[in-house]
């Protein structure tokens, strides 16, 4: 384990290393998470007591992101639970999908541990409904 800016970091690293992630710190205030058995890999981000988490799903032309794309992306029943989609300019002309879901931590006790994992948990989960639903955009 790097360095850290905060003991929270610190802490919510070895909490997912315990629990078999692998997790690295590629900067202050980042982890990277990866789910070992299929390679998965998120990012946490940790800002005050908010802790982000995304997961790209895939990169794609602007021109792709169509009126149909966006009202599946933002459908009640599109079967992504937990989690909710964000669009990021990747390069000129390309847009990054991510899945995203957040926590906010107060004591790092055992609520917060829990919060951390269910995050972490529903992404990975929630991956498998968005890039089928997003199976016919072409990266």
């Amino acid at each position: 384990m790097t360095a850290t800016t905060s003991p929270q970091l610190g802490q919510i690293h070895a909490l997912l290393a315990e629990r078999g992630y692998d997790v690295s710190e590629p900067a202050a205030d980042i982890l990277k998470i990866t789910e070992v058995q299929s390679g998965v890999s998120l990012q946490a981000v940790l800002q005050g007591e908010i802790m982000f988490f995304s997961l790209p799903c895939i990169t794609v032309p602007e021109a792709s992101i169509t009126p149909e794309i966006m009202g599946l992306m933002l459908a009640a029943n599109n079967g992504i639970s937990t989690s909710y989609f964000q669009l990021h300019e990747a390069a000129p002309g390309s847009i990054t999908i991510t899945l995203n879901n957040f926590c906010k931590l107060q004591n790092m006790g055992p609520d917060d541990e829990d919060d951390i994992l269910s995050c972490v948990h529903f992404l990975m989960v929630d991956v498998i409904s968005a890039k089928q639903l997003l199976a016919d955009l072409k990266g």
